[in-house]
């Protein structure tokens, strides 16, 4: 298997699918000859056509209102969002119709659409370009929310959103984009949605996390390991709908647990986490549920950036205080 890059692994995931569906378009600010603002689609208008990977105005309630007339003539559309701190712009696109349209339709219609955009920080963005609003999207019935963390996940997970026929949003770390390389396997596959996967194997603890906080989490593993203490991490992949059953497994199998996540605190995925594993698995449980998030406040500046994220030494301290809960 050919070593790739986060983003290059996306790329070439739609550049399959483009190859495979002719009902599949890609759109948004400058995705087309310049390949997006991070070189997401470079390439893919040259060889698909214009009339496949083209530009938007810089409007993204008309970037989802497009998506979901295209839905309506059988296309299977992938619509960028260029950073989903602009997510307030489409949100009745998204929360108000391609959600609901299922429902509304009486099940008789499907509504293929990938909601793509990167999140996060770590590259010092702008204001209001690295916000985490993942736990807005998730608590929407009706839309799954998609957060890989490598590049073989990233392609695959991309592959079988496009394949849905229910609209999904497909978020990219941005920081994961060019600082994380790995083995993807070559040619069209797809890896489930709504999966979790165990990342490391480890019997005294579990740490759940996804995303762009999974390298963090097995970063913090490998620390702990060094004092003895062999933690499994677990990678939600899918925050919406959340895989229970892959969370019972690694909570009865370790009995303690931390919730990590990139994102504030309050409201969260890993709130959500923790509430499941408190009303189904609270019996497995030998300590408290440790938590690990960004401080309830909003986004800094750049200069600020790395003392406000999270980081290994955040996951190993509450780790220990979970393993040493008498």
């Amino acid at each position: 298997m050919a070593v790739k890059s986060y983003i290059d692994a996306i790329r070439e995931a739609m550049d399959l699918a483009l190859e495979k569906d002719k009902d599949v378009l890609i759109f948004g600010e400058d995705v087309g000859e310049n390949g997006g603002v991070f070189r997401a689609t470079d390439g893919l208008q040259a060889k698909h056509g214009e009339d496949r990977v083209f530009n938007t105005p810089l409007a993204e309630s008309g970037i989802g209102g497009l998506a979901i007339g295209l839905t309506t003539q059988n296309y299977r559309p992938i619509m960028e969002i260029q950073f989903f701190g602009f997510l307030f712009e489409v949100m009745d696109s998204i929360a108000g119709q391609m959600a609901r349209n299922r429902f509304r339709f009486n099940n008789t219609r499907n509504f293929p659409i990938v909601v793509r955009s990167p999140y996060g920080g770590g590259t010092k963005t702008p204001e209001m370009h690295a916000d985490n609003l993942e736990g807005i999207v998730a608590q929407v019935p009706g839309i799954r929310v998609v957060m890989p963390a490598n590049p073989a996940d990233a392609k695959g997970l991309l592959l079988s959103s496009i394949e849905s026929n229910d609209p999904v949003v497909f978020l990219e770390n941005l920081h994961l984009y060019r600082s994380v390389k790995g083995e993807v396997p070559e040619g069209y596959y797809t890896t489930p949605l709504d999966t979790a996967v165990i990342v490391r194997e480890g019997k005294d603890l579990s740490i759940i996390s996804y995303g762009g906080g999974v390298p963090v989490a097995v970063k913090a593993a490998d620390e702990l390991a060094k004092q003895d203490i062999e933690a499994e991490v677990l990678d939600l992949r899918t925050v919406s709908p959340l895989d229970i059953e892959a969370i019972g497994q690694t909570i009865q199998k370790t009995g303690r647990v931390v919730v990590v996540q990139e994102a504030q605190r309050m409201a969260g995925i890993g709130a959500n986490v923790m509430a499941e594993i408190s009303e189904r698995f609270i019996l497995s449980l030998k300590a408290p549920i440790g938590r690990v998030a960004a401080p309830d406040s909003v986004y800094p500046f750049g200069q600020a950036e790395n003392d406000w994220m999270i980081k290994a030494d955040d996951i190993v301290a509450k780790a220990l205080e979970v393993v040493n809960y008498d």
